[in-house]
């Protein structure tokens, strides 16, 4: 599942701008948005001065650039950790290590190394390949995954639980969580509860949560 392009809320443009430029990324700003392009995907995030809760993003990184890549986030933004660790492996069945970082208005941020995809070209440790994980708070987590998987979209890796569920594949990921859920690995933080669009080329549109919806 390619995550094309997500749809978002901030209540700072500008701090996200700058930030994802400090990244690397081609940012272009209009009147009504900043659109971010990290790898293969278009984020774009527009103003909500009333939103609360912090939104989840996780980059893939190319395979085998681990440890450079985790020296070079720590070089522009502020490496997060839980318990005297700062790198962490992904759950059971995920073959996966990720390191989390801060992003602009209490976005939380992740490197993540899926073991299960090929090296792709040079290990660029500053490379960001693609958006593979998009956080969605939904009132209903069971509900929501067995409404995806009329659409073809299958829990990933493990049974979905009803706190806790990946939804997709090694590629892109709709990480359902309850809104009360804080993310990992600070525990300080809740889901947003905003609006969120995430185009992965379904065709039609699948309403997870209000204003929250899957195309």
């Amino acid at each position: 599942m390619e995550i094309r392009q997500v749809q978002l809320a901030t209540r700072a443009p500008d701090e996200t701008a700058h930030f994802y430029e400090r990244l690397g990324c081609p940012v272009v700003v209009d009147r009504d948005a900043a659109h971010v392009t990290v790898g293969s995907t278009q984020l774009v995030f527009r103003v909500l001065d009333g939103m609360i809760g912090a939104h989840h993003l996780a980059f893939t990184i190319p395979t085998g650039s681990f440890a450079a890549a985790k020296s070079w986030i720590a070089g522009v933004a502020t490496v997060l950790g839980a318990d005297d660790s700062d790198e962490f492996e992904g759950p059971p069945n995920w073959n996966s290590r990720s390191v989390y970082f801060e992003g602009p208005d209490r976005q939380l941020l992740e490197l993540i190394e899926r073991r299960d995809l090929s090296p792709a070209g040079a290990a660029d440790p500053a490379r960001l390949v693609s958006v593979s994980e998009v956080g969605l708070a939904v009132p209903d987590v069971l509900g929501a995954v067995d409404a995806l998987r009329h659409h073809g979209l299958e829990a990933y890796a493990n049974p979905p639980g009803p706190d806790f569920a990946p939804v997709g594949d090694v590629h892109g990921l709709l990480i359902l969580v309850s809104p009360g859920r804080k993310w990992f690995p600070t525990l300080d933080r809740a889901p947003s509860t905003a609006p969120v669009v995430v185009d992965v080329g379904l065709g039609t549109t699948v309403v997870l949560a209000e204003g929250v919806l899957l195309r």
